[in-house]
């Protein structure tokens, strides 16, 4: 049966169809994955009602709990959930010696691109005293390292590395084992190691959500959760946020290409079926005000795609959440690109730079046919964990700044007090908060006292 993708004529139909968002907690459930909590939690749930219930039994039977899970999720019974250190040692001499020195060169592109990202800590010293902020690294971060249908050495690299930039105390990694067989990658583990990550442990879905966010007899608390995962790890991100941080939802990963008459239709072919290749749910969508290009992309995707390896996988995305948009210019193109946000926006037209200062939304921009988003995903530098869902209106890829923290150090003498009190005074009389006002003027500050060139005189 040949691959096909649908093609949009109409853009308004194709705004409620292939550009329309959907909540993550409002996704249509296949029949395999509502069997599948029927099979586990013995009736019938929602994803997130199965989640929350997790979460409880974890925060309240810890390691208990995620021995459960593991043996009526995923079929394991494993006696350590942490892998040793020597697991880890050895795991590297499993992985072949050219795919070392390319995870080695990866990690060495994320690692510089990461160190060009400057927060600073700065204190100005003025007449009236001192202000600034002080920035720390976090102490404790989680990272979670997807593994459902194949290892991800690669996300783990884009999440540890810029923690380890920005001077996390400790870095720990929950990632999930093979059930076939019964341990964690050893690429996973070889990724690990080049990292510098501090602990591994054997733990996947919510339940390692869980325990990242409030701690078993194995797993330490930390202080922010990081990283991409299936509905069930982003569900339980979102429960857990206000407990520990996290760095956002990233839901089904997507790009977005647009393309003119000049731009290939093997090389966009090629690019779609690479996002369609990771997920059912994944989205690989192409804008173009060319039919014809429209038309030979079809063709080359249904040509590539039969002899390609996860075929089953990038049909069902084609089907789910994919398309072609036939759009009446680049421009039209360009605003459907800012309303839908994508988390890799590909241009591929004759003068791609003309329209980076229209874009608007979207995670990370990939310009011209040599920077396309598989480089993006393993070498270029940039962290390819990224916002999804529509995400990119406000969220940005992980970065240096996930890892740190800022406080505000304020240190005022009596001369600016005396210039700035009277102010506070007021603010807070209208706000009816009137022991703000009075702990202003207990210092001897009041209505009648403010200097020249104060806010209020």
């Amino acid at each position: 049966m040949e691959t096909t993708i649908r093609m949009y004529r109409d853009v308004e139909v194709a705004r409620q169809s292939v550009l329309r968002r959907e909540p993550i907690d409002e996704m249509e459930v296949s029949p395999g994955i509502a069997e599948g909590l029927r099979r586990i939690f013995g009736r019938d749930l929602t994803p997130a009602d199965a989640v929350a219930e997790i979460l409880a039994t974890v925060r309240k039977d810890g390691d208990g709990a995620l021995h459960d899970w593991m043996k009526r999720i995923d079929g394991l019974e494993l006696p350590v959930l942490e892998v040793s250190e020597q697991e880890r040692r050895e795991a590297v001499k499993e992985v072949p010696t050219n795919l070392m020195e390319a995870l080695r060169f990866s990690a060495e592109r994320i690692d510089a691109f990461h160190r060009g990202q400057h927060i600073d800590s700065w204190t100005d010293f003025g007449p009236g005293g001192a202000l600034g902020q002080i920035v720390r690294p976090l102490e404790r971060v989680g990272l979670y390292v997807p593994a459902g249908t194949a290892p991800l050495p690669s996300s783990l690299l884009m999440a540890a590395i810029p923690a380890r930039v920005a001077g996390v105390n400790e870095i720990i990694v929950t990632t999930p084992p093979s059930r076939t067989a019964g341990r964690v990658s050893p690429v996973t583990l070889a990724a690990a190691e080049i990292a510098g990550v501090d602990r591994v442990f054997q733990l996947g879905g919510a339940q390692a959500i869980a325990a990242m966010a409030y701690g078993t007899e194995s797993v330490p608390q930390v202080d922010k959760i990081l990283g991409p995962g299936n509905l069930f790890v982003v569900l339980a991100k979102r429960m857990v946020y206000g407990i520990v941080d996290i760095d956002g939802l990233p839901g089904p990963t997507e790009t977005m290409v647009i393309a003119d008459a000049s731009a290939q239709p093997a090389v966009v072919a090629a690019d779609m079926l690479a996002q369609a290749e990771h997920d059912r749910l994944a989205a690989a969508i192409l804008l173009t005000p060319s039919v014809e290009l429209a038309q030979a992309v079809q063709v080359e995707i249904a040509t590539q795609a039969a002899g390609l390896s996860r075929r089953e996988i990038i049909e069902g995305s084609l089907a789910n959440r994919s398309g072609i948009v036939v759009t009446e210019s680049l421009d039209q193109a360009v605003n459907l690109a800012n309303d839908y946000a994508a988390e890799h926006l590909c241009l591929l037209t004759a003068q791609p730079w003309k329209l980076i200062g229209q874009i608007r939304n979207a995670g990370g921009i990939f310009v011209g046919e040599e920077s396309f988003e598989v480089l993006g995903d393993y070498v270029a530098g940039p962290s390819h964990i990224m916002p999804t869902s529509g995400t990119a209106r406000f969220a940005s890829p992980v970065s240096v700044a996930d890892f740190v923290k800022i406080t505000s150090l304020i240190a005022l003498n009596r001369g600016e007090l005396t210039r700035l009190g009277p102010a506070a005074i007021r603010i807070a009389e209208a706000e009816g908060l009137t022991a703000h006002a009075n702990a202003v003027r207990v210092r001897g500050i009041d209505l009648d006292q403010g200097v020249p060139g104060s806010a209020v005189e």
